[in-house]
């Protein structure tokens, strides 16, 4: 199974961009995916979830700003980032689980992308 994600980039403060991820291989379910995010000196932390049904969840700095969506039939996860700031400034790492469960927990996730660098300007 690869997770591959897209559109990351550099954008000024208050703009928007829009990150995806698609899966690919077979023989596989991922039943949650999410978008998590490191930058230079910190931890790797949670930025949104979305699992089927139910409703997504989004770490509190970004409530308002971001929407993370899914399309199960592309095998794709979506993140539009929108009013963004620079410390929204990070490597940004989409994820996959096998199990139906919300995690927060990133060591739960099966699967991880590559990462695509997002730098907001101020």
């Amino acid at each position: 199974v690869q997770l591959q994600a897209s559109g990351g980039g550099v954008v000024q403060a208050g703009g928007s961009l829009r990150l995806s991820c698609t899966a690919s291989g077979s023989g596989f379910t991922i039943n949650v995916m999410g978008w998590y995010r490191q930058a230079p000196g910190k931890q790797r932390e949670e930025v949104a979830i979305i699992g089927y049904g139910g409703r997504p969840d989004y770490v509190d700095s970004v409530k308002g700003r971001f929407t993370i969506s899914r399309d199960v039939a592309k095998k794709t996860v979506y993140l539009q980032m929108n009013s963004l700031k620079p410390e929204d400034t990070a490597v940004y790492y989409c994820a996959g689980r096998r199990s139906s469960a919300i995690s927060k927990d990133a060591s739960t996730y099966n699967y991880w992308g590559q990462g695509t660098q997002v730098t907001v300007s101020s």
